[in-house]
């Protein structure tokens, strides 16, 4: 028996948050052992047949329309040196942040270029200082046994900027931070296909999946189909799942939509992603570390990730030679998408706080308006929302009493308390700022002396 063809009732955590359909996973024992170089592909598979980018002739362009592809996720890493300024600094932001008293987390912030980052009161292992917005996830180390510096940039963030210039804004942070000695390497890139097809993703079961991934997983969302998982944590890993459902069910991201309609999206149908997880491991031993190499040869890892460790069959019962099933048409379609030709439509806009959207905010505020007017009996809008802030400030301007705070600091209070959160202010700490200039004062003053 091959190894493909080992099948056991393991199963597989379900991916950020899903419900599994079902507890059957396929294991092989195998993850990612002598691994064909999909850079400079051979005639013939490790599978014993070539692989095919062919669309066959019973599928026409109705099968699939894709809409966007590109980078997702990236994590990237500099080797360097940690200013021993700045190491100081931002650990005194980090105690900020482990403040007991909210009123003095506020100011756990670290402003460079445009963003405010917020200064997160833990660290990592090897990592001891966090610092986050919408755009970067910034762990930075003091060992020089360690990167310094490991960055996820967000997935919004690259919808924006394509991921060259993405770094490029990125490594002008880094430096701020200390010294880098070599260009970006490459921990992880997810890579996506978001498309359109008529095709029934629950139409085939697991077996369908010639692979060499660790596991094949199912599942659902509420009793909805919401996709496939193939290789779950392993070095490299694919999902296959429900976008638009995603979008309503966990992620809001619904800046997408707008990107999708860009590229001909009719607002109703069912939209998929195909991605794949490439982890540091895979692209090394592909001979890829830098950034600029795994961008330069993303037909390649494509084309790995989709003929030589992935492929979809039309399953033959009369052939127990797996490899020699063909290519489902739908696959066949996403196995040939060009990645030197993307004109993915791209964000006019992006805000790198992480502020709530108006649908959120303003759905979340009606409500509570509702109720109250629905308590108070009000049924006219004007007499409802004065009625409303009436009865808001009265009640915090109790709260703000008993704690001996004046009405407009109390809500200054809150206000930075979120805007620390949100990287959309910076709250100025006016008494740091004066022991500083004490400080400054006094040394000068020494300096003065002595001369």
């Amino acid at each position: 028996m091959s190894q493909e063809s080992k099948v056991s009732n393991q199963s597989t955590e379900p991916p950020r948050g899903a419900t599994s359909a079902s507890e059957a996973a396929w294991r092989d024992g195998e993850v990612e052992k002598n691994l064909t170089d999909a850079l400079h592909p051979s005639e013939s598979t490790s599978q014993g047949t070539p692989p095919s980018n062919t669309v066959p002739n019973n599928c026409n362009s109705e099968c699939f329309k894709p809409l966007r592809f590109g980078v997702d996720s990236l994590y990237l890493s500099y080797l360097g040196e940690l200013s021993p300024e700045i190491d100081e600094a931002i650990k005194e932001l980090k105690q900020i942040a482990q403040s007991s008293e909210l009123h003095e987390q506020v100011f756990a912030q670290y402003p460079v270029d445009a963003h405010i980052f917020e200064v997160k009161d833990k660290g990592a292992r090897f990592f001891p200082y966090i610092l986050e917005d919408n755009a970067f996830r910034i762990q930075l180390s003091r060992s020089r046994s360690m990167p310094l510096a490991y960055v996820k940039l967000s997935s919004e963030y690259l919808t924006h900027v394509l991921p060259f210039d993405a770094e490029k804004a990125l490594r002008r942070i880094v430096e701020h931070f200390g010294a880098v000695h070599e260009s970006a390497n490459v921990g992880r890139i997810d890579l996506f296909v978001d498309f359109v097809s008529p095709v029934d993703m629950e139409s085939w079961d697991r077996h369908a999946w010639v692979t060499r991934a660790s596991a094949i997983s199912a599942y659902s969302n509420e009793r909805i189909f919401s996709g496939w998982v193939i290789g779950s944590g392993g070095v490299i890993s694919c999902r296959l799942y429900d976008k638009t459902l995603e979008i309503e069910k966990k992620s809001k991201k619904y800046y997408l939509h707008e990107l999708w309609k860009q590229a001909g999206w009719n607002g109703k149908d069912k939209v998929w992603r195909l991605e794949f997880e490439l982890k540091r491991e895979i692209l090394t031993q592909k001979g890829l570390s830098k950034l600029s190499e795994v961008l330069n040869h993303l037909n390649g890892l494509w084309s790995y990730a989709t003929t030589e460790w992935l492929r979809l069959t039309l399953p033959n019962p009369d052939d127990q030679t797996r490899s020699r099933w063909p290519i489902h048409p739908l696959w066949s379609y996403l196995s040939s998408v060009d990645w030197e030709t993307n004109d993915s439509p791209l964000s006019s806009r992006f805000n790198a706080a992480r502020v709530p959207g108006d649908d959120k905010l303003f759905t979340m505020s009606l409500s509570y308006l509702i109720s109250f007017m629905a308590r108070e009996n009000i049924i006219d809008w004007e007499v409802g929302t004065a009625a409303f802030i009436n009865a808001l400030t009265m009640y915090h301007g109790q709260k703000s009493f008993n704690l001996g705070l004046p009405f407009r600091d109390y809500i200054r209070e809150k206000v930075a308390i979120k805007a620390r959160l949100f990287n959309s202010l910076l709250n100025k700490n006016d008494a740091k700022e004066q022991a500083e200039l004490e400080r400054e004062a006094r040394a000068y003053q020494k300096q003065s002396d002595g001369d």
